[in-house]
């Protein structure tokens, strides 16, 4: 707290959201395993700023009618904010958060990252102004000349053809194309070379294609779940989401080296994209599972991010979980790195 008391006293006008972190990213450096701090600090002329704090029972109230969201902040949907999430892992549903949100302002964009460090309730920190809270979700809306733009890089790799769930029970896959999925998942694994069969079995995971009507869904196309238990007598598959029939699905694999081709092809595409005004400033939220452990190098993500868009801003941390869209609808993802670029609207 006494951090929080000093950028107080020094910035009285300040509006100030953080939590804890496993990690801490900033001035492209990612620091792990060692006690460090991360401020990101931002003039934003003529952007109104709303921050906020819910707690489960809150969220009860406002998914049960979205609007009540645009009495909560004051906003309404045509004014166009963004949202910057810090959820607490523990107690608050973050997927039912971003979902209620997204239902009461469609088209906003969001990202975040759920607070980390901590094995148990009560250990994580969330700050909002001079409070710690210990549990509920803390955020930012900001609207007026600004504009955030989203990367998200969820670092897998599609292996095998897209496949149509043809009968499924909760979050249990049972025929994929009218056979068995455990089938359909061996003949996918046989497949695979030597290393790959290695790495699939170390983490499978299953992508859900966002679009189910598009033809051919590459990287980008799906929301990236992972593959949480198999049956073999019955031949079924369990996957880490509610399943319905009828969508397309792919097994996918996540290796460092697709993990670094994903990203750095993300922020190439976003740096090459012509827009009317460039970004000043970023935050990355980041999956505990990536960094140094995953890649073999320190600073990998920060790194690509100053490689494709130089040396802006960029502060953020290691997350229990990753806010951000996909296909215009918000996620809570794992493995992934999220990235919210902030740059002036340009009004006409």
């Amino acid at each position: 707290m006494e951090v929080t008391e000093n950028l107080l006293e020094s910035f009285p006008d300040a509006v100030l959201i953080g939590c804890t972190g496993g990690g801490i990213i900033g001035s492209y450096t990612e620091l792990e395993d060692s006690p460090a701090l991360s401020i990101t600090a931002a003039i934003l002329p003529d952007v109104e700023t709303v921050p906020f704090h819910v707690d489960s029972t809150d969220l009860d109230n406002l998914s049960a009618n979205p609007e009540r969201w645009h009495d909560l902040l004051g906003l309404h949907p045509d004014q166009q904010p963004c949202f910057v999430l810090l959820p607490e892992p523990f107690s608050c549903p973050t997927q039912d958060l971003t979902t209620s949100l997204d239902e009461a302002f469609p088209g906003c964009p969001k990202v975040g990252g759920m607070a980390s460090g901590a094995n148990q309730p009560g250990e994580n920190a969330l700050f909002l102004h001079d409070a710690c809270l210990f549990e509920g979700a803390v955020g930012v809306a900001l609207w007026g000349d600004v504009q955030m733009d989203t990367v998200v890089a969820q670092g897998c790799r599609p292996v095998g053809k897209p496949m149509y769930i043809s009968r499924c029970e909760q979050n249990v896959l049972i025929e994929l194309d009218g056979g068995p999925a455990l089938t359909a998942l061996d003949s996918v694994y046989q497949e695979l070379s030597e290393l790959e069969q290695a790495l699939f079995s170390q983490s499978p995971h299953i992508g859900v294609a966002i679009d189910g009507e598009q033809t051919n869904p590459g990287w980008g196309d799906f929301l990236i779940r992972n593959i949480i238990g198999i049956d073999r007598q019955h031949k079924v598959v369990a996957v880490g989401a509610l399943l319905e029939k009828g969508q397309k699905v792919q097994f996918h694999i996540r290796d460092a080296s697709s993990s670094a081709e994903d990203i750095n092809r993300l922020l190439q595409r976003y740096a090459s994209t012509p827009r009317p005004t460039e970004p000043s400033g970023a935050l990355l939220f980041s999956c505990l599972g990536r960094g140094q452990r995953f890649y073999g190098i320190p600073n990998h993500d920060s790194g690509v991010f100053r490689s494709a868009l130089g040396d802006l801003a960029l502060g953020g941390f290691f997350c229990n979980g990753e806010i951000g869209p996909v296909h215009g609808r918000t996620q809570l993802h794992g493995y992934t790195s999220s990235f919210g670029l902030f740059r002036a609207r340009g009004w006409d």
